[in-house]
């Protein structure tokens, strides 16, 4: 793709040899001599540069207030100048804007080549960040949580309030599978901070070791294996938001870090001397009551107060089964895109079983059916027969030495993983002990898995 080199200078003779070298060498070259030509042509969108090679002083003014100036018209270009006269105050000053460099004429051809082709290299980087952003701006609009039923309206209309609002932490709850990182997303992308960083972590995923040095980032020696610098999620995401999935399960004085960093808005690396200043924007979302759990001392008080500046429960789909009219179709669409499949017709048993159906696993459960249904329909009639939808707890069966559980995708892995630990409790007499020895684990594991679905064992 051809990309515009916008140069203003008002020397003609340098100007045409500058067009002249970098049209050889492949650039669209725009050559203005006022600064008020070139705004002309920026506000009006006739010219869109990728970089704008500019002389310091011209007839009509600076160039740097011009770059000040012009900043909500230009995205995703990087600007070069040149100078005469270069002094400190304006190299800095040129920094500060975020000028890619600053160069004194006469500046050596070659010289300019390579810098031109750096920063051509880092506008073209910081676009396809700003396109991206876009993106997911259009694609996660509040809109994008579907449903008229009261309940979804009732999230929409606080999605739409929050995406207005630049606040510094939210909690989201809800069962397993309702869409928590959907949520984020939304809250992210609808926001200020969109063309800004989202990091995601899953809290529950990672050992408590790597959590930290994930979350934090380490120095070269921090432990064993610390081979070198790693700059950690939260300073990946200076600027944007942080989605922590599952934090109900962050040990406790991970907790304590986290609630430092949140109020002196620093992190320091393992292995570090000095904090760096971070300015994060946290989601945090579990299926876990936080509340209760700060109540009985499994979750800081203080952490979860400090994160529960607002808050958004999600409700089941068992909740707003009339939300399936519109879920339905919208996911059929997208497994007939995917597949090039063209599922249209959708008989009434099929509606009939779909509502009456508990849906466990809520709305991650629901597609995974609807997929299974459209990649293996033969026409374009949606096949009742790839539904599968019995009752989870009917379709479960146990014996004394195995258990018996559907593998048709109408249980969630959730509550397949919670069936198992709760009969293995019950055989063993609720002895953590030695129902981790018939599952093959280890103690911690299952009373991990324990706290993780609230179950209670001696």
């Amino acid at each position: 793709m051809i990309q515009t080199l916008l140069i203003i200078e008002d020397e003609k003779l340098l100007g045409s040899e500058l067009s002249r070298h970098y049209k050889q060498l492949g650039w669209e070259v725009v050559v203005v001599p006022t600064l008020k030509e070139a705004r002309e042509q920026l506000i009006s969108k006739t010219v869109e540069p990728l970089l704008i090679l500019s002389d310091m002083n011209l007839s009509d003014g600076n160039a740097l207030d011009f770059m000040e100036s012009m900043k909500n018209y230009v995205s995703g270009t990087e600007w070069l100048f040149l100078t005469g006269f270069g002094n400190v105050p304006d190299s800095v000053r040129a920094l500060r804007l975020g000028a890619y460099d600053f160069l004194e004429k006469p500046c050596d051809l070659d010289r300019l080549d390579l810098v031109i082709a750096s920063a051509s290299r880092s506008a073209v980087m910081s676009r396809r960040v700003i396109e991206q952003s876009l993106q997911g701006h259009r694609r996660y609009s509040p809109d994008a949580f579907v449903g008229h039923s009261e309940k979804a309206q009732a999230v929409r209309q606080l999605l739409h309030k929050l995406t207005q609002v630049p606040f510094s932490a939210l909690i989201i709850g809800g069962e397993t599978g309702t869409g928590k990182g959907l949520i984020a997303r939304i809250l992210h992308y609808g926001g200020s901070r969109a063309t800004q960083p989202m990091i995601e972590i899953n809290c529950a995923a990672l050992p408590r070791e790597l959590l930290e040095s994930e979350l934090f980032g380490h120095e070269a020696g921090a432990f064993t294996s610390a081979t070198g610098r790693h700059r950690g999620l939260l300073e990946q995401a200076d600027g944007g938001t942080l989605f922590m999935d599952e934090i109900g399960e962050m040990p406790l004085d991970l907790q304590a870090k986290l609630l430092k960093m949140i109020e002196d808005h620093k992190v320091r690396r393992l292995g570090g001397e000095k904090e760096i200043a971070v300015d994060v924007q946290i989601i945090a979302a579990s299926n876990r009551d936080l509340e209760a759990m700060s109540k009985e001392g499994n979750f800081r008080a203080d952490l979860y107060h400090r994160l529960n500046v607002f808050r958004v429960n999600l409700p089941s789909l068992h909740e707003m089964v009339e939300d399936l009219d519109e879920l339905v179709p919208l996911f059929v669409a997208e497994y007939n895109a995917k597949a090039g499949q063209q599922v249209k017709q959708i008989s009434v048993d099929v509606w009939q079983k779909l509502k009456n159906h508990e849906w466990r696993g809520n709305v991650r459960e629901l597609r995974n059916v609807i997929e299974r249904c459209v990649l293996f329909a033969e026409g374009t009639e949606f096949p009742v027969e790839w539904l599968q939808l019995g009752n989870p707890v009917e379709r479960t069966s146990v014996d004394n030495t195995h258990i018996r559980l559907p593998l048709d995708g109408s249980m969630a892995l959730d509550d397949m993983d919670k069936f198992i630990i709760q009969t293995a409790l019950e055989r063993a007499g609720n002895n953590l002990a030695a129902a981790a020895r018939d599952l093959g684990t280890t103690r911690e594991t299952l009373r991990y898995r324990v706290r993780k679905y609230q179950l209670f064992s001696s």
